[in-house]
């Protein structure tokens, strides 16, 4: 193709914009509200994954050793626990910390009961976290079979519980989001429609005078580029002003974060680049393609 055809392509689609203002209004319209829904529903399913994450983080396994074991001993069976491929961190709590924290969340009238008590009852302790929260029952059970571990405690219904929050997530954003985007489309591509519609005398007259097929879309085709990315700006600045409002409210005025131990929200500005491009990629795509296949049904003339 000549750049002078080039030109005059590009500039026939800013001008289709122009003189089709209402329409490519509308389509810009319905693509910015469908922009920004789809964009929510993935970073609101991505913050709630990240939230379900420092939870299952925090989950914390508790492994009883055998009373009188020497230190070379406790430290064979600390290495024994890191090399199971599941297992993250292992910490030693001895049982003098566990005495001294235990006494230190009484009362004072306990505190006076137990000051003088000579046997501390409570065993030394591993305190372990592991890479997959699932496969944590089958993990302490293979710690259970050490030779001088007692016994293992771990928090097995938060972990069904996380386990099947995380699977409904997935499922339910998923559904969400493909839901959004079937919607979207019929929408956008009923809306493009119509704006070829308006000018099916003009593509009809094109056709007669012996133009090709493709040199009738790339103007629809530039157009709809246009306004996708039009749309897709305008759904950036949107989900930005109202995230960082979300995440204003959370990270200032809410303590949950720190009740649980868990990460707050993600910063906008972490998922800044990929929210763009993922927009802007979206919108041109949505928008050049589907106009450009609205104008088939009048090239057949």
């Amino acid at each position: 193709m000549k750049i002078s055809s080039a030109r005059y392509l590009i500039h026939q689609g800013f001008k289709g914009i122009w003189k089709n203002r209402m329409m490519s209004f509308a389509s810009f319209c319905i693509m910015l509200v469908s922009l920004l829904m789809v964009g929510m529903s993935v970073l609101m399913a991505i913050n709630l994954n990240r939230i379900i994450s420092g939870i299952e983080d925090k989950s914390e396994a508790v492994v009883q050793i055998k009373d009188g074991l020497s230190e070379a001993e406790r430290d064979e069976l600390e290495k024994q626990i890191k090399s199971i491929n599941n297992v993250h961190t292992v910490e030693f709590y001895s049982k003098e910390k566990a005495w001294e924290n235990m006494v230190k969340n009484m009362s004072k009238q306990q505190q006076d009961l137990f000051r003088y008590a000579d046997d501390n009852p409570l065993p030394d302790t591993f305190k372990i976290t592991v890479i997959n929260i699932q496969d944590m029952n089958e993990t302490t059970t293979l710690i259970e079979t050490f030779e001088n571990v007692e016994s293992t405690k771990s928090p097995t219904k938060l972990t069904d519980v996380l386990v099947s929050l995380r699977r409904l997530l997935v499922i339910l954003s998923g559904a969400i989001v493909i839901a959004l985007i079937i919607v979207c489309l019929i929408i956008i591509s009923n809306t493009t429609r119509a704006s070829v519609f308006t000018r099916r005398k003009e593509i009809n007259i094109m056709k007669y005078v012996g133009a090709k097929n493709s040199f009738i879309r790339i103007p629809f085709f530039i157009e709809g580029m246009i306004v996708g990315i039009l749309a897709a700006g305008g759904a950036l600045l949107l989900t930005k002003f109202a995230y960082e409002g979300v995440y204003n409210i959370f990270n200032d005025d809410f303590t949950l974060w720190t009740v649980l131990g868990v990460s707050n929200l993600y910063p906008f500005k972490d998922l800044f680049t990929k929210v763009a491009i993922s927009y802007v990629a979206t919108g041109a795509l949505i928008g050049a393609v589907g106009t450009s296949f609205s104008t088939g049904k009048h090239l057949k003339v």
